[in-house]
């Protein structure tokens, strides 16, 4: 490679690498999940990891949610740097309580005896793949109701990467949350480990008119809207909050001060989530210096079509978001 050139990867071969390079250092580290050892998992990110690390280490499990996460749970709870895989986001309602009543509070509600509990689950979620009402959730926002739970969002190969790494070294659980779109999405990827820090958002793009929020799959749409609002002149700040929980509240409300105007983009229903939380925190801290109401782009309260013209309907899209945003800026 060139001194000068830039190295690319997919989305899916980004996080991979993070846990290659991981479970490289640490053997505490090992992987467990539905077809992610020969087959290399269903979207690829696994694939190379088990020729490598072996049954031990990449461990293919039962079709059994509870059982992924019960058994990942007690390993963390015995040292161990547990990565269990839930295929879909959908399918985490199945194993809730391991995550809301066990995990998230195993090191509050321990007086102290559980000094650590490093679980980084990983599980994809969206739509657009025609997966239909059970396979195509953005639950994002009922997870962030859990204290003690951190979940991640990335938008893109490079913060994939780095927030894939950060999570595997922190010893609190971590949701990471990855879109089924961006898998084979490619972008600049460092060869060498480095952090991306949980709980800081990233200006994807400056402006100076109005604030766009948004994560994973909603970012890429975000920006395509910010250069369709260059052209008439509207200069778009886009935010990704890459996490979110905890959210990078001084970020956003800095971005806010400056532009006046709000749009929050989530591709969950609009009721509760993100959008609602953030909402929130403008209005306690910055509600002074809004010129005009925030705006929602985000899915209707349905479930999600298996019928593609429906699908496509129901999903917030890149004129969604142009719409929100001549609206917030015309006040």
């Amino acid at each position: 490679m060139k001194p000068n050139e830039e190295r690319t990867l997919s989305y899916a071969a980004a996080i991979g690498e993070a846990l290659r390079h991981e479970m490289r250092k640490d053997r505490r580290v090992f992987l467990l999940g539905e077809d992610i050892g020969r087959y290399g998992g269903l979207f690829g990110v696994t694939k190379g990891l088990w020729e490598e690390f072996g049954d031990e280490r990449v461990r293919d499990t039962p079709i059994s949610e509870s059982a992924i996460m019960g058994l990942a749970l007690g390993a963390a709870l015995m040292g161990l740097r547990p990565v269990p895989e839930i295929m879909f986001i959908d399918f985490l309602s199945t194993c809730f309580d391991y995550l809301n009543n066990q995990a998230a509070k195993a090191r509050y509600m321990s007086g102290g005896q559980v000094e650590k509990l490093p679980l980084v689950i990983r599980t994809a979620g969206g739509g657009g793949i025609l997966g239909a009402g059970q396979h195509s959730q953005s639950l994002e926002g009922l997870f962030t109701q859990i204290p003690g739970l951190k979940v991640v969002m990335p938008a893109t190969p490079y913060d994939a990467k780095g927030l894939m790494t950060a999570a595997l070294r922190d010893n609190n659980p971590v949701l990471f949350v990855e879109h089924k779109l961006l898998y084979e999405v490619e972008g600049p990827v460092p060869e060498e480990d480095y952090l991306v820090p949980l709980g800081l958002a990233d200006i994807k793009r400056e402006g100076s008119d109005v604030t766009v929020t948004a994560t994973s799959l909603m970012v890429h749409k975000a920006l395509a809207a910010a250069e369709t609002l260059a052209e008439e002149g509207i200069a778009v700040e886009v935010i990704d909050l890459r996490t979110v929980s905890p959210l990078d509240v001084e970020t956003i409300i800095t971005s806010v001060r400056k532009t006046r105007h709000v749009v929050t983009v989530q591709e969950a229903v609009k009721s509760a989530g993100t959008n609602h939380r953030i909402t929130s925190l403008i209005m306690e801290y910055a509600f002074e210096c809004l010129d005009a109401p925030i705006k929602y782009v985000a899915a209707p309260d349905t479930v999600i079509p298996f019928s593609p013209p429906l699908e496509q309907y129901v999903l917030p899209d890149v004129q969604d978001i142009v719409a929100a945003a001549r609206e917030a800026v015309a006040g």
